[in-house]
């Protein structure tokens, strides 16, 4: 090789070397940017962002961050998004709470979007549409200029069907999963569709897998988890496999609210609105509000359905749970309910404030299994302030609940169950600002009030009538570990309902 040659050929190295290093060292100073004022935090792997280092846990790993950059935080997701992280309820308060007018947006994700095309109400973007549709929500939920019961005795009619299902085990071994959600969809099919359904109904245990499976599923529920952080992933195999199944959930659903809206338009007198159906149907019909029409309703529906169900079945699920880990709160749970409301009684909500420790289990049950670790996440609409730094607007944000409810500032000893640090030295339960599973502000839960009493009248009503033992031949699920996603489920198990 002549001297010439090796002059180009190192040249053309040094160059290719350097241009290297440029990118290398331009890509570095891009991913390591943060805006002006903005919270530090970790930037993870570059490209990847902090989604390989969550492992199970994203709120526990969040949890850990914040010791070392404080209770709020950014965190790059994937490419350059960032998005901010609260760790605690000051910030969470602050945030969601007093400048709710700027926290109160919802991101864009992709794999939802291409399902619900910007309806319903748990993902509409803050403004006057979801002002306007939650408004309706509310009122509907209190009964209000509807010609039919209350939400109340929607709940307690139900009672009488879910504890004859319960003696219908007689006393074997069974998975309570086949009971619950029927019992929690026929609230709402009773309160937004005007009817309840048997629990052999085939549209009823439709409804109930369509808003449970995917949630109890691991691989499923991880995906959908996936999807928030990194939308593309479901257009990759394996993941694109869960997307298919949620499209298809969709579309079943979607036959099955077209067939009760026709039932509901045949009968429909808009001078006696029934249920919710009706009172949008009347909506629609007057023609005030072009945000009222038929793909709003399906979404709206199927937004209520998949809270609704869920959560209250979730919650009761991890409740009876704890009852098998701990028999002594079971014997102290159905002593106070037998005293208040007696061996037979119908359990009311009128009895809740005379039942203190009931009510400290449910709260305890609420905090240390926090449902939705992360919450809902939120965007700001402008920009916004937090603890002297600067978010700008359109920055996704996430409340971690779990760090909330499981921060020893609030609670002593939070990892240990135990609902007495909910009764004061006079036997009162105290509630706790700081249990928030249906989060704060503008965006709480709109559900809340329905979910509790569901929760409150159907645990009562069950320990009244039952002892609730472990399947000798299944392990009982332990209570810091289960299907972790946008929901904490516990693995599938056993228990025997035995009747007394």
């Amino acid at each position: 090789m002549n001297q010439s040659l090796k002059q180009q050929l190192h040249r053309m190295f040094d160059f290719t070397f350097a241009a290297l290093f440029l990118v290398t060292f331009v890509g570095v100073y891009y991913w390591y940017r943060r805006p002006k004022n903005f919270p530090p935090g970790p930037r993870g792997i570059p490209f990847l962002g902090v989604i390989p280092l969550f492992g199970k846990w994203p709120e526990r790993q969040c949890n850990e961050w914040k010791k070392k950059y404080g209770p709020v935080f950014s965190m790059r997701v994937l490419g350059r998004e960032e998005w901010i992280v609260l760790n605690d309820f000051e910030s969470i308060n602050q945030c969601l709470v007093k400048q709710s007018n700027k926290f109160s947006g919802r991101p864009f994700f992709e794999a939802l979007q291409t399902l619900i095309h910007g309806k319903g109400l748990s993902f509409l973007d803050y403004g006057p549409l979801w002002k306007s549709q939650r408004k309706f929500g509310q009122k509907i939920i209190r009964g209000i200029g509807l010609e039919r019961k209350g939400v109340d005795s929607c709940v307690n009619d139900e009672v009488p069907f879910l504890l004859e299902s319960l003696r219908a085990t007689d006393g074997k071994a069974f998975d309570i999963l086949g009971i619950l959600p029927k019992s929690s969809c026929n609230v709402l099919c009773s309160v937004f569709m005007g009817k309840r359904y048997e629990y052999d109904d085939d549209t009823l245990c439709t409804l109930v897998r369509l808003f449970s499976d995917v949630f109890h599923s691991s691989f499923d529920n991880f995906s959908l988890q996936l999807f928030i952080f990194a939308p593309k992933l479901m257009y990759i195999y394996p993941f694109s496999q869960s997307y298919k199944k949620l499209k298809k959930l969709f579309e079943d659903y979607a036959e099955i609210l077209n067939r009760v809206i026709a039932e509901h338009e045949e009968t429909f007198d808009k001078e006696h609105p029934r249920d919710f159906i009706d009172a949008f149907l009347k909506n629609m019909k007057e023609g005030s509000d072009k945000n009222f029409h038929i793909e709003q309703l399906h979404m709206y529906i199927r937004d209520i359905f998949e809270g609704g169900i869920e959560t209250t079945t979730n919650t009761l699920n991890w409740s009876l749970i704890c009852l098998l880990h701990y028999p002594e709160i079971q014997t102290k749970l159905r002593e106070e309910i037998r005293e208040i409301v007696g061996q037979s009684g119908s359990v009311k909500m009128s009895h809740k404030d005379d039942m203190p420790y009931t009510n400290a289990f449910i709260e305890e049950n609420l905090r240390f299994l926090t449902s939705a670790p992360l919450g809902f996440q939120h965007k700001t609409n402008q920009d916004a302030e937090i603890n002297g730094y600067i978010i700008p607007k359109g920055t996704t944000v996430t409340p971690n609940i779990w760090a909330v409810q499981n921060d020893p500032k609030y609670f002593d000893e939070p990892e240990k169950f135990k609902p007495e640090r909910f009764i004061d030295e006079k036997g009162n339960f105290i509630k706790s600002e700081h249990v928030i599973p249906f989060s704060v502000g503008a965006r709480r839960c709109m559900g809340e009030h329905l979910a509790r009493m569901e929760v409150f009248i159907f645990l009562v009503s069950m320990i009244q009538r039952f002892e609730i033992l472990p399947d000798p031949e299944s392990k009982i699920p332990v209570l810091n570990d289960g299907i972790n996603g946008p929901t904490f489920v516990p693995y599938s198990y056993k228990l025997i309902f035995q009747e007394i």
